[in-house]
């Protein structure tokens, strides 16, 4: 299909109409059922599920692990170090600002234990999700055909310009998304599997709300950790109310979780969609047959 660029765009936008149009229908009754953000995060991981699976069967007749999700040794190591670089640099945008008294924590009221445990739950089930959809068959089969700078950024500007409809959002806080979304991308093209990016996405979502800051325009765990993250710098720097992801300290460390990923020693995982088919030995010269 290297030579097919119609057969290559069919798959590819089959595969995403599909995803659209199932968190279409199921958009409404999950958030009926479980509220604004469990409810959308619910449908976000249900949509990136059944549009892989089904893609998958019906252009590849492989399994939804096949996608990068094997649970295995090297998987583990990977999840990891994600989580590591995830948390990490949100701590290196947050923890200076706390140090430096240009924000505070200012505390509302008492903690939550079981909402803070459901809040983190639901936070991986997004990351999970967007990671499914967004590195997953579409990117994994664009990136087989056109190489990585072609599919790592335009996809990250996708990625970038779909946040833009959360709320309080800014143009650097856009920009710094498509940052990320090429920081994840550039995770996959080290380990070919989805536990890299899906670690260093769950890392960065989590330990933001857990500081009392807001994550990509939305406040979460500052209603259940009790505490919130108060500014006395700009929103420059702060983010405003989108959250730290729209300040220029972001965009630093964003360079700095480039450079983590590039060093760390991640497990490079083989991938049945990206990695060039095996010779088979039919194709192999046969020896001269007796006469």
């Amino acid at each position: 299909m290297r030579k097919d660029p119609l057969g290559l765009a069919i798959r590819v936008g089959f595969y995403a109409v599909l995803y659209f149009a199932i968190g279409f229908a199921l958009d409404p009754p999950l958030r009926w059922v479980g509220g604004e953000f469990a409810g959308a995060t619910a449908a976000v991981f249900l949509s990136a599920v059944f549009a892989g699976w089904l893609t998958l069967r019906i252009y590849e007749n492989r399994p939804l692990v096949d996608l990068g999700l094997w649970l295995n040794r090297a998987s583990a190591d990977n999840l990891l170090f994600g989580l590591a670089g995830g948390a990490g640099a949100a701590c290196l945008v947050l923890a200076p600002p706390l140090a430096t008294g240009a924000a505070h924590l200012a505390r509302l009221h008492p903690a939550s234990v079981s909402g803070v445990l459901f809040t983190i739950f639901f936070l991986a089930v997004g990351s999970a999700g967007e990671e499914l959809f967004f590195r997953g068959y579409g990117f994994q089969l664009l990136l087989a055909r056109l190489g990585p700078y072609a599919t790592i950024v335009p996809v990250a500007v996708v990625f970038g310009l779909l946040h833009s409809a959360n709320p309080n959002a800014t143009w650097l806080g856009v920009a710094n998304t498509a940052g990320f979304g090429i920081v994840f991308g550039y995770a996959y093209l080290r380990s070919r599997d989805l536990w890299l990016p899906i670690g260093l996405h769950f890392g960065w979502n989590f330990t933001l709300p857990l500081f009392g800051a807001s994550l990509s325009g939305i406040r979460m765990i500052t209603e259940v950790t009790g505490h919130e993250m108060m500014w006395t710098a700009g929103k420059l720097w702060s983010g405003g109310e989108y959250g730290p992801e729209a300040s220029v300290l972001t965009s630093g460390v964003m360079i700095l979780l480039f450079a983590y990923i590039w060093k760390a020693p991640v497990r490079r995982q083989p991938s049945p969609l990206t990695d060039p088919p095996a010779e088979s030995a039919a194709c192999e010269p046969s020896s001269p047959s007796p006469l």
